[in-house]
C-alpha cells in the first residue's frame, strides 16, 4: 500500500533527552491521524523533523512512496506539507496579513501585490470561519487570534499533508465545533490529516485512526471508533487517569473575603472604550471562582488589572488591604500568585534555567540573596524539590533551559513556583491550556488543594467543561461587563452559560 507520509525509524537525541526512539508512523492519503501522548511524549519533535524544522538523527520520510529529504520548512511546503504549530511561529511586529503570506508573496511588475494577497486571505477566512483583521499587528491580538493566523498560513500554502499541533488549544466549543467541520471537509477533498490532541474527546469526534506516544516510543495504533477515552488515556499516560477530578468536601473554615473588586474599569487608550466596565465581585477563602467568557471580552484586562500591570480606576482589595495603587512587586509579596496565559511570553525567561526561573518572584528576599548575590546552592536545593515535587521532567535537571521543556512542564514549572511562594489568592489563566490528560488532572488537582487549603482562586478559562467541573460559583463576562456573578454549576447547564456569554441573558438584559 502506497501511504501518503511514512516515518520510519526516525530518532532525535536533545541534551539528556532522546525525543523519538525508532519511530515508525505510516499514515493512508486523506486520513485523519490523530497522534497523542503526554507532554514531552516526542509529539511535536517527531512533526518538526517531517516539516523541517528539524533534522532526525537517524531514519527516513517517505511522501507518497518516495524518499525524500526536507532539510526546511521550504522543503516541506515544496513537498505539500503545512503545519499549524502549538507555540505560535509569528513575526510580533508584523500584521496579521503579512505574517500569512510570509515567503509566498505574490507579486506585480516586481512589486508586492498586497491587493492580491488581501483578497485570497480574506476568501479564506470568509470560506472557514476564520474572523480576523489583516491589518492588526500580532503582538496586539489574543492569542486565539494568534491561533487563526497560523491556520489561515497554512491554508494559503494550498498544502496536501496538513499538521495539526493542538489547534482547538485557544478556541471556544462553537469555534471547536467549526473546526472539527472545516477539518473532516479538508479530509473528504482527499487532504491528509495529521492531528496532535491531549483531549479525547475531539480525537473521539475527529480522528480515524490514533498513535499513541509515550516517552518517546510508539504504544500503539488503534481504531478511534472501537477504542475508549479511558483505554486511550491509559496507553498515554501508563496508568488509569481520571477524566473527571474530584473537589471532595472542600474547605471547611472562615469564608474571609480575599480578593475584593469594586467598580474597577479599564479603558482601551485608543478608543477611549471602557475594556472592563465597573467591574464588582468577591472571592472567598476556600473556593474556586471561574470567570467564564468568549475570548477577547475584558478577561485579559482584568487580570492585569488586578495583578497590577496596567492602570485601573476603581478599588481593588486584597486579603482586606486597598492594594489599587500599589506595584506588581507588592502584590506579588502580599498575596496574590499568578499563573499566566503565555506561559512562554509571560510566564517564563526562556534562556534562564529551571533554577533560575524558580525564584524570579523571590531572588530578593533574604532565603536566596546576601548582599546582592544569589545563594547558588539554596536555589538549586529549592529547585530540586520543586521539579521532584511537581513531576518536572527535565533532560538536565535544573539546569535545563526553560525553552527545552515541553510545554506541559514549562506549565508545571510555573505552576510549582507560584504555589510554593507564601500566597493568599492564585489567579491561574488557562491554566491547562494545551496539556495532556494527565498534566491536566495535575494542575486541576493542585488548584483543588489550593482551595481546600483555604486559597482563593481564580480561574480564567475558555474550556467549559473545565469551568463547570471545578467552579464553586461562575462569573460570566461579556463586552468587559460582569454579566453573572453567582452562577452554580450545578443549577445550570452549558446552554445557558452560554447564553450568558453571548450577552442574551445576564444583567443587562431582560432574559
Amino acid at each position: 500500500m502506497e501511504y501518503a507520509v511514512e516515518l520510519l525509524n526516525i530518532k532525535k537525541q536533545f541534551p539528556g533527552v532522546l525525543a523519538n526512539d525508532n519511530i515508525n508512523l505510516k499514515i493512508k492519503k486523506g486520513e485523519i491521524h490523530a497522534l497523542l501522548g503526554e507532554n514531552g511524549a516526542g509529539k511535536s519533535t517527531l512533526m518538526s523533523i517531517l516539516f523541517g524544522l528539524y533534522s532526525a538523527d537517524e531514519g527516513k520520510i517517505k511522501i507518497n512512496g518516495k524518499e525524500v529529504k526536507i532539510t526546511n520548512p521550504n522543503d516541506a511546503n515544496a513537498l505539500g506539507i503545512g503545519m499549524v504549530h502549538q507555540h505560535f511561529k509569528l513575526v510580533h511586529n508584523f500584521t496579521v496579513l503579512e505574517n500569512i503570506i510570509l515567503g509566498v508573496e505574490s507579486t506585480k511588475n516586481k512589486l508586492l501585490d498586497m491587493a492580491l494577497a488581501r483578497k485570497r486571505v480574506m476568501d479564506l477566512s470568509k470560506r472557514y470561519g476564520l474572523d480576523i483583521d489583516p491589518d492588526k499587528i500580532v503582538s496586539e491580538i489574543t492569542v486565539g487570534m494568534q491561533q487563526r493566523v497560523e491556520i489561515l498560513k497554512m491554508l494559503y500554502r494550498a498544502n496536501d499533508v496538513l499538521i495539526f499541533d493542538e489547534p482547538t488549544s485557544v478556541l471556544l466549543p462553537q469555534e471547536v465545533d467549526e473546526l472539527i467541520k472545516i477539518i473532516k471537509g479538508l479530509s473528504a477533498e482527499g487532504k491528509t490529516i495529521i492531528f496532535i490532541s491531549h483531549k479525547l474527546e475531539e480525537i473521539k469526534r475527529l480522528a480515524d485512526v490514533c498513535t499513541v506516544l509515550r516517552r518517546g516510543k510508539v504504544i500503539g495504533t488503534v481504531c478511534v471508533a472501537t477504542t475508549t477515552k479511558e483505554q486511550m488515556a491509559e496507553m498515554m499516560v501508563g496508568r488509569k487517569v481520571l477524566l473527571r477530578v474530584d473537589k471532595g468536601e472542600g474547605y471547611k473554615g472562615e469564608k474571609r473575603p480575599i480578593l475584593q473588586v469594586k467598580n474597577l474599569c479599564v479603558e482601551d487608550k485608543e478608543t477611549g472604550k471602557l475594556k472592563v466596565d465597573h467591574a464588582t465581585f468577591t472571592i472567598n477563602a476556600g473556593e474556586i471562582i471561574s470567570l467564564a467568557g468568549v475570548d477577547n471580552n475584558g478577561q485579559k484586562q482584568l487580570v492585569e488589572a488586578i495583578t497590577g500591570i496596567i492602570p485601573s480606576t476603581g478599588e481593588i482589595f486584597l486579603c482586606g488591604e486597598n492594594v489599587t495603587g500599589q506595584k506588581i512587586r507588592y502584590r506579588n509579596t502580599h498575596g496574590l500568585s499568578h499563573i499566566p496565559e503565555d506561559r512562554q511570553r509571560h510566564g517564563l525567561v526562556m534562556e534562564f534555567s529551571i533554577s533560575e526561573n524558580s525564584i524570579l518572584q523571590e531572588y530578593f528576599i533574604e532565603e536566596f540573596q546576601r548582599n546582592g548575590f544569589i545563594k547558588k546552592t539554596v536555589v538549586d536545593k529549592y529547585a530540586d524539590e520543586l521539579i521532584e515535587e511537581y513531576d518536572i521532567r527535565a533532560g538536565m535537571g535544573r539546569e535545563t533551559t526553560a525553552g527545552s521543556l515541553s510545554g506541559g512542564n514549562q506549565q508545571k514549572l510555573i505552576l510549582a513556583r507560584e504555589l510554593e511562594r507564601e500566597h493568599e489568592l492564585v489567579i491561574a489563566v488557562q491554566s491547562t491550556r494545551g496539556l495532556d490528560v494527565g498534566a491536566t488532572e495535575f494542575v486541576q488537582k493542585q488548584l483543588i488543594a489550593q482551595r481546600n487549603a483555604g486559597k482563593a482562586v481564580f480561574l480564567i478559562s475558555l474550556e467549559l467543561e473545565e469551568v463547570m467541573s471545578l467552579s464553586d460559583r461562575i462569573l460570566v463576562i461579556h463586552d468587559g461587563k460582569i454579566v453573572a456573578s453567582d452562577l452554580i454549576p450545578s443549577e445550570i447547564d452549558m446552554t445557558e452559560l452560554g447564553m450568558y456569554m453571548a450577552g442574551s441573558k445576564g444583567v443587562n438584559n431582560n432574559a
